[in-house]
Order: C-alpha cells, then sequence, then structure tokens
C-alpha cells in the first residue's frame, strides 16, 4: 500500500492525541498496528511519543517488518515488549501516554505501571477504531472488490441449494471460491437450512437441503484485508404464504434501514427503521440483534446498528444493514447488504438480488 497513506493515518493519529492533551499511545491491538503501519504479523506494539514513533517485535518480523512498517522506527529482539521499551529509553518521565484498555490484560497492565512507574498512563477507549471508522479511496476500492467476488460465488453455489447437498457442502464449496478468487473467507460461512436457520449464527452441519426450506447464507469474501459481509435467504423447491410474508416484511425493513443510511444520522434511528417495521408487522420479538455493524480490517467494527448506540454516522462509514426474523422449529430470514454512508444517502455495495428466490 501507498506509504502517504499510513503517514495521513498517523498525522491524524497524532492530532487526536494532541486534543486530548495527551504526549502519545502505546497501541497493542494487532487490528490497530495493522491499521497504523502496515504490519500484519502476530507480535507487535506500537508506541508514540513526542521524540519519535517506535514499532516493537522480536525476531520472527525482521525481514517482515522491514517489508511492512511504514513511518516508524523498528526495534527487534527477544526480550518483551516493555524491557525493549525500557532498555532503549522510549519513554521518558512524565509523559501522558494513553493505552488500549479495551484490548490489554490486567497482568500486562500491572506489569506496564511497574516498569514504568513515572508515566501517566491513561486508559482511551476507540481512539483507533474511531478513526479506522471512516474510510479512505484505497479501503473503499477494497470493499468494492470483496463485495463483487461475494456476489459472484453467491450466483455460482445457488444450484448447489437442492436435495442431495449439505450445509457443510455449501460452506466448504464457498470458502474454496473465496480463497480462489480473493484472499479467502471473510468468517466462517453461515449456511442453515430449514429449522436451523432460526439460529442467528448457526453452525453448517450435514444436513441435506428439503423442499420448502428456506436457506440462510451469510458469507462474505475478504479482499486486501477488508472484509465484505452478505446475507441471503432464497428457497428450496417452492415457497408458501408463509414464506413470502415472512420474507417480505424483512424485505421492507431491510429497505427501510438503507433509505435512512446516511451521514449525521443517529445509528439507533437506522435501527429503529428497521426494528420498528418488524415489530408493527407482529414480528418483533423475533429479531433478536442489532440492526448491523461496521466492516473493516474486522468483520466487527465500530460504529453499530443497535436501540443501545449512541453514535452518529460519517459519510465513508462502511456498513451493513442487516435485519431478521427467526422462528424456532421452523426456520429464518435474513437479508444483508454492505453500504458505503454518504452526505446524502447510502450506497449499497451489493449486486446480488433481494426479491425472493426460489431454487428449483
Amino acid at each position: 500500500m501507498n506509504e502517504s497513506i499510513y503517514v495521513n493515518r498517523q498525522t491524524k493519529l497524532n492530532d487526536v492525541l494532541q486534543n486530548k492533551g495527551l504526549d502519545g499511545i502505546l497501541i497493542t491491538n494487532l487490528t490497530n498496528i495493522k491499521y497504523i503501519c502496515g504490519f500484519s504479523g502476530s507480535a507487535a506494539s506500537c508506541l508514540l511519543t513526542p521524540k519519535g514513533q517506535y514499532f516493537i517485535t522480536d525476531g520472527r518480523y525482521i525481514e517482515q517488518s522491514k517489508a511492512q512498517v511504514k513511518g516508524f522506527q523498528i526495534y527487534i529482539d527477544m526480550s518483551s515488549h516493555f524491557a525493549q521499551i525500557k532498555k532503549n529509553s522510549l519513554i521518558t518521565n512524565g509523559l501522558r501516554l494513553a493505552f488500549e484498555g479495551d484490548h490489554m490484560s490486567y497482568a500486562q497492565y500491572e506489569n506496564m505501571k511497574k516498569m514504568f512507574p513515572d508515566t501517566n498512563w491513561e486508559n482511551m477507549s476507540m481512539i483507533l477504531e474511531d478513526l479506522a471508522s471512516v474510510k479512505d479511496d484505497h479501503e473503499l476500492d477494497c470493499f468494492r472488490t470483496a463485495v463483487e467476488v461475494t456476489d459472484k460465488v453467491y450466483e455460482e453455489i445457488l444450484p448447489m441449494l437442492r436435495p442431495g447437498f449439505s450445509e457443510k457442502d455449501v460452506a466448504n464449496a464457498m470458502v474454496s471460491k473465496y480463497r480462489e478468487y480473493a484472499e479467502g473467507e471473510a468468517y466462517s460461512p453461515i449456511v442453515a437450512t430449514g429449522p436451523n436457520g432460526a439460529l442467528p449464527h448457526a453452525i453448517p452441519t450435514d444436513r441435506e437441503f428439503q423442499n420448502g426450506d428456506f436457506v440462510v447464507i451469510d458469507a462474505a469474501a475478504k479482499y486486501g484485508g477488508y472484509h465484505a459481509d452478505m446475507t441471503r435467504t432464497p428457497v428450496v423447491g417452492a415457497s408458501t404464504s408463509k414464506h413470502e410474508e415472512i420474507y417480505s416484511i424483512v424485505k421492507e425493513a431491510q429497505q427501510r434501514g438503507c433509505d435512512i443510511a446516511k451521514a449525521g444520522v443517529p445509528c439507533k434511528e437506522v435501527d429503529a427503521a428497521t426494528r420498528d417495521y418488524i415489530t408493527e408487522m407482529g414480528y418483533g420479538e423475533y429479531y433478536t440483534h442489532g440492526t448491523g455493524h461496521g466492516l473493516g480490517l474486522e468483520i466487527h467494527t465500530s460504529p453499530r446498528f443497535s436501540p443501545q448506540s449512541e453514535q452518529i454516522l460519517e459519510k465513508n462509514n462502511v456498513m451493513t444493514i442487516e435485519p431478521g426474523i427467526y422462528l424456532a422449529g421452523w426456520g429464518g430470514v435474513r437479508i444483508e447488504d454492505d453500504v458505503i454512508i454518504g452526505n446524502e444517502g447510502c450506497e449499497i455495495l451489493n449486486k446480488t438480488t433481494k426479491d425472493l428466490v426460489v431454487v428449483n
């Protein structure tokens, strides 16, 4: 990725720290480290201070850090990250430094306080996550590609939705295709047929598809590190009036969420747009999760669409909108799109139809 992208992110982070009266930050969450400097390994810390920006890892990552890390001075040896910071005098006494309390164990916190007693450590939540929630052009391009692959794979597996194939057969086929066409699967696919569809996060089983089954397919590709996320719910063989009723309610609710989502709108209002309609139609108690979430270098990021959210949508948030109805013993319906939030509305990235599809 272009180094200027990371320089821009680091500049924005330093501006946030300055506005909060902080001298710097210790970053220990690996997703946030990847976002701020490009490193994708499994062990690292980043430290920003008035003196400089430092990347700390161990000997397994000598070459990888040289190739990936942008904008940070690299320190590598076999001692712990805190020991490297202390040995190289990277923190001067009296600094007010943020740390990621959401991502640090109590033992790590105690060790940090013990090794740097003259540092004023401030537990700061969501600094990097909030920065990362507003996507740049490179990130948006990655999402577009990930969604294109997601749409393509969904169309390719539709013929498998018939007796003789199982949930696992379809899930495994999708994973194989994601790995062929992109970086791989964004998460373990959900393929839930018949009664299993009443479980919002069902795990694929050996159950074969049967005529009259709704099939909840929640699966997507990852590209450039960025996660797509799509759900569609076709029916096998033939639909009944009950299929059509439940599906039409979820489809209308999902459309209402898409229609209201734009910059400046409270996240709870997008949730309410979907939830109030499903409740009005008599199925509110069967809608058991939030309406959606941010997407990024992880599958669930900030912000969130939920009744409790206090967040406000910003331009270039990338969000899911995914209401559902789940009826125990019968099945479920969920419809989910990925959208880019704009000033006048949202751009729906998925091109896969949201009409009820009957697979014969």
